[in-house]
């Protein structure tokens, strides 16, 4: 493991040869909501000693419609997720989708993701570089897994060597996504450390309802494949009620099912 992933672990107990879990609501709903979760996916990572980041969104800028919702007030939002951090000693996450966003969520997460779609924005991924918090970019649905190394480069030249990319699917068609697992391969011979996003994957976007849909009972397919590939890490949204989430509820994981999961996949990692 890269020495700036064991830095973020180190108040961690972990087996230093398993995979590592991003995991947590889409977006920040509330202060006992992302505590609630927090919480139960804390205690079940140090019981399988598998090191673990704390993710939600501190806004939603990428809804289908203008209603839908987008989130509780940003330093509200940010405040929230550090509070977790710092409550269940975890290192956070959360998505930026402007430069000036940039400095403002380092202030408070220890890890900047780029969102798929904006993965070409060079002034995005400078200023989350130069903020020094270590950035991950999402592939974009459109991009190969090999065309992310020129992502990786813009952060390198900004003087950041912390980068972690993530496989997130292609677009297939208008209305879905299809998961090409040579870009796992592909990323990770980029040199840095590659995650799946399992949720993400499985959305089905544009639908005229103006809600993403998505297919979370295949979640466990893309996340065992994931690590027969050799996935260094995982991304997955989790809610306790997914039907009440305001975000993404349509391909996230339902909180009592990720126990199951993580078990097997310990077992696949074993296994390879």
């Amino acid at each position: 493991m890269e020495k700036y992933l064991q830095e973020l672990f180190a108040k961690q107990s972990y087996d230093p040869n398993q995979f590592f879990l991003i995991a947590g609501p889409c977006v920040v709903e509330s202060a006992n909501g992302v505590m609630e979760i927090a919480e139960k996916v804390a205690s079940l990572c140090k019981e399988l000693a598998i090191p673990y980041v704390f993710k939600a969104s501190y806004r939603k800028a990428n809804r289908t419609a203008a209603s839908s919702f987008t989130g509780i007030g940003d330093e509200k939002a940010l405040k929230l997720i550090q509070a977790v951090g710092k409550a269940l000693d975890l290192p956070t996450t959360t998505d930026i989708h402007t430069a000036e966003e940039a400095a403002l969520a380092a202030k408070y997460v220890d890890i900047l993701q780029i969102p798929a779609f904006l993965c070409r924005q060079t002034d995005l991924l400078m200023a989350a570089a130069k903020t020094g918090k270590v950035v991950n970019v999402k592939k974009g649905q459109f991009l190969s897994g090999p065309s992310m190394k020129f992502a990786a480069e813009k952060i390198k030249q900004s003087d950041n060597e912390k980068i972690i990319l993530t496989e997130r699917g292609n677009s297939f068609g208008y209305q879905d996504l299809i998961v090409d697992y040579r870009n796992i391969t592909w990323m990770k011979e980029i040199g840095v450390p590659v995650v799946m996003d399992c949720t993400h994957s499985l959305q089905q976007p544009n639908q005229t309802s103006g809600i993403t849909g998505g297919n979370p009972q295949l979640i466990e397919t893309i996340a065992k494949a994931a690590i027969a590939t050799g996935a260094d890490g995982l991304f997955i949204e989790t809610h306790p009620r997914p039907a009440e989430a305001k975000s993404d509820g349509a391909n996230m994981l339902p909180l009592d099912l990720l126990e199951p999961l993580l078990k097997k996949l310990i077992s696949i990692r074993k296994a390879i």
